[in-house]
Order: C-alpha cells, then sequence, then structure tokens
C-alpha cells in the first residue's frame, strides 16, 4: 500500500502503564502449523526459487479477487529483499501433489520502528483451492508468528499486527475479523485526468524544484524520516529499507523541492511506474506513491508545487492519469488539496490490524 499522505498526528501513546511489549504481545512457544492433513497441501518456508510460480499464482488470486492493480514478478521477487528478513521463520507455502503452490502467507517487519512496532501479513489462496480452512491456518499462523516477531524486537513500546485489503474483499476481511483483527483505518485512491489543464500552482516562496538525483536520495531519506514523524502509522526508514521495493520506481516521474539559499530538501514525491496495471485499468497512469513537506517549510505551497511537477512529468511521457492514495482520517487536509487538483476517488482500501 502506497501512501501519499500528508504528516499527521502520531499514534497516540497509552496514558496508563502498561505491561511490557513481551508479555502483551502473548507470543507462543510453538506455531501452529497448516496442517497437511486437513489442508491437502505440504507446507515449507518460500525461498527465491519459488518467485516464477509465485508470481503466476498471486497474479490468479488478483484476478479472481478483482483487484484494481496487478502485482509483476519483478515486484514478487522484492518480497525476499532485506537483510533483516528471514524467510526460513517467516513465510510458509502450501504446495499440491505436483509441487505447484497453491497459497502463501508472508510476515515482515521493518527494522526502523521505533513508536510502533509493525508486523505486517501478506498472502493469499489459489481460488481452486478455497474453502477448506487454508486461508484461516495461515492466518492463524501467520498472527503467531508476528506475536513473536513482536517480542523478538525487543522493543518496548506499542505493537501492531496488520494487513491491507481492498474494501470489496468482504471474504478476507471477514476472515481477518475472525482471527481477531480490526478495521483501524481507511485509504481511498484517487486518480486526475492529464487530458484536461493542468491546475495553476503558484511557485512556492523560497523553494526550487528540482528533478530526482542519486545524489539527493539518501537526503530524501532523513527529509522523509523528519516529514512523517508526525504521521499516523508512520516509522523511521532505514538506509537499506528506504532502498528496498524500487522496482517500479519512476526517477523520471520524481521531484525534490530544495531550499533556495540552503540547498535543504524542503520536500520530494516519488513515483512510480506500474505499467502491468494498465491493462486492468484501462488507461495508463503515473502513480505518486510519497509526498512529504518538511515542518519548516510547509505552508508555502510546497506539496501543491510538487504534484502540479509530477502531473507535468507524467503527461509528458504520454501518461493518461495521475494516481495516489490517501488516509481518509488525515487531518492535514490532504485529501482537499488533493480535490482541488482535481484528483476524483476511485476504489478504497483498509488496514486491519490487533493492536497489542
Amino acid at each position: 500500500m502506497a501512501q501519499t499522505t500528508e504528516p499527521q498526528p502520531a499514534d497516540p501513546q497509552p496514558a496508563e502503564p502498561r505491561a511490557p511489549l513481551a508479555e502483551r504481545a502473548a507470543a507462543p512457544a510453538v506455531l501452529p502449523e497448516p496442517d497437511p492433513a486437513a489442508t491437502g497441501l505440504s507446507w515449507r518456508p518460500l525461498t527465491r526459487a519459488d518467485v516464477p510460480a509465485l508470481a503466476a499464482l498471486v497474479a490468479r488470486v488478483e484476478e479472481l479477487d478483482a483487484q484494481p492493480f496487478r502485482t509483476s514478478e519483478a515486484e514478487v521477487d522484492e518480497w525476499f529483499d532485506g537483510e533483516w528478513k528471514d524467510l526460513a521463520r517467516d513465510s510458509r507455502v502450501g504446495l499440491d501433489a505436483d509441487g505447484a503452490p497453491r497459497a502463501w502467507l508472508l510476515t515482515d517487519s521493518s527494522p526502523g520502528d521505533v513508536r510502533v512496532v509493525r508486523v505486517h501479513l501478506s498472502g493469499g489462496v489459489d481460488p481452486q483451492w478455497r474453502g477448506r480452512g487454508i486461508g484461516r491456518a495461515l492466518v492463524g499462523w501467520g498472527t503467531a508468528r508476528a506475536r513473536q516477531r513482536l517480542v523478538e524486537s525487543g522493543k518496548d513500546v506499542p505493537g501492531r499486527i496488520f494487513g491491507f485489503l481492498e474494501d470489496h474483499r468482504t471474504d478476507a476481511l471477514a476472515l481477518y475479523a475472525a482471527a481477531g483483527y480490526t478495521p483501524i483505518r481507511f485509504f481511498t485512491d484517487m486518480r486526475r485526468d492529464l487530458s484536461r489543464p493542468l491546475p495553476e500552482v503558484r511557485a512556492p516562496e523560497g523553494v526550487r524544484i528540482v528533478p530526482w538525483s542519486d545524489e539527493l536520495d539518501e537526503p530524501v531519506r532523513l527529509a522523509h524520516n523528519e516529514a512523517f514523524a508526525d504521521h499516523w502509522g508512520s516509522e523511521p526508514r532505514t538506509p537499506e529499507a528506504w532502498r528496498v521495493g524500487r522496482a517500479m520506481f519512476a526517477p523520471q516521474w520524481s521531484h525534490v523541492a530544495l531550499d533556495a539559499t540552503t540547498g535543504e530538501v524542503a520536500g520530494y514525491t516519488m513515483s512510480g511506474r506500474y505499467e502491468h496495471d494498465w491493462a486492468v485499468a484501462g488507461f495508463t497512469s503515473g502513480y505518486t506513491e510519497l509526498l512529504g513537506v518538511r515542518r519548516a517549510w510547509r505552508g508555502r505551497g510546497v506539496a501543491p508545487a510538487l504534484l502540479e511537477a509530477a502531473m507535468r512529468s507524467f503527461r509528458a511521457d504520454g501518461m493518461e492519469y495521475a494516481e495516489l492514495d490517501v488516509d481518509t482520517a488525515n487531518p492535514s487536509g490532504a485529501h482537499g488539496l488533493y480535490a482541488r487538483l482535481g484528483y476524483e476517488v476511485t476504489h478504497g482500501a483498509v488496514m486491519t490490524s490487533i493492536e497489542v
């Protein structure tokens, strides 16, 4: 789930004393492994050798579930990137008698989390293998493993076990609800027709917009961590975590706002080129994945200027739409900003979680 929200208040900290995370997590000593006899599948951890077959399974699942996007093989391959990941402990794949993958689940936790330790669950079940309790077994295993990961973090802060689901996936939402998850945040995807005249945006005072460059990558990471320090659900990104997941990154569509006097990073926008989504969507587009403005530069029109620069770069490459997503509970007015710039809501997603 990409986010392009404006900064907002951080996760509230409990006012009353709480038990240590190691106690609250209630991590099991032994994981409830999916039962081969009950599921009809043999189970083992995922490996990078599974990528081609796993990507084909992901594509079948997304087609059946009418997802408004598709996950490319390159993106599936990126699931295995990151020195902090231990796929032997943090993943499971179910194989049929011919050795073909029919279901999978991954847990992941970013190493930079400091305010809230988050563990993300993602997975799916082959359409032909549903109705056998496989999804229930996977969510049960993944939740138990996530509880262990909260304890293994060694951090005594709030914990969150969560997944992202498109809001039309009532079956998946019910599955997670039965496992103790509750919807906690809602997001909407928005798009802007680039055939219409682009918005007239005033140039931000004391700031210049420049193209993305490798030299600015690390300064932008540091700026991102500062800009999103007061953003709900966001945590600092380590240098490695910042670089993971860029298979679809489009530097030619990304921009940086610099202070005209000091050269400091004031804001930034990072965009992706998801060509494999275009056939499903029925149009070409550029997707703004991150938009951030540091506190000292807010209120100068930096965010609109960055979005307008992104739109111009999309249109210059022949894209039909500009896309992004926004947290519906964002109190900063980001949704209104996007609407004023011509973005319209298309569909939504839900973050469902267990708060620990």
